[in-house]
């Protein structure tokens, strides 16, 4: 039905009315803050034809329905979903595979790691050149003290946590 053959203006203030009386019995039974919100949504489709966005509305929800009913009864728009869910699959299974194929090519590691694990400073075969050049130097790790603090002493690795931060 097109917009222009409906009545609008007695619609939308007799839904006004009706949504102010069920307001004012909300208000009465279940209190102000409930009988406000009421009152709200009740002036709601007043508010809309007066402002002329009552059309859009209309319109709005007259092609999200003719979207939806042409969507579930024609078989080639069901063919167009299928088509795009193969779509996702197919990009799905293709990062997986190129996961795949990376990590094979790394030997199972990226360069990084592999320079990492690196005995003193060389670098692994596996690493090339390339992470040679980017490997960070470890420093010197401080030699920690071995010796055994004494049950009594609370706060001995409170104190070892500060010298170890440079805290004394």
């Amino acid at each position: 039905m097109p917009f222009d053959q409906i009545a609008w203006f007695p619609l939308c203030v007799g839904l006004t009315v009706a949504g102010l009386v069920l307001s004012f019995m909300a208000f009465r039974r279940r209190g102000a803050a409930s009988g406000m919100r009421m009152m709200a949504w009740a002036l709601l489709p007043l508010a809309a034809y007066l402002t002329n966005a009552l059309q859009a509305l209309w319109t709005i929800g007259s092609t999200l329905v003719g979207f939806v009913t042409s969507l579930v009864f024609n078989p080639l728009v069901w063919a167009g979903v299928a088509v795009a869910g193969l779509s996702v699959v197919l990009f799905v299974v293709s990062g997986v595979l190129r996961g795949r194929k990376l990590a094979k090519a790394g030997g199972g590691k990226k360069a990084g790691d592999a320079a990492a694990e690196a005995p003193s400073g060389r670098q692994s075969p596996a690493a090339g050149p390339a992470a040679a050049k980017s490997a960070p130097k470890s420093a010197p790790k401080p030699a920690v003290e071995s010796k055994k603090k004494s049950a009594d002493d609370d706060f001995s690795d409170i104190e070892d946590i500060l010298k170890k931060r440079g805290i004394s």
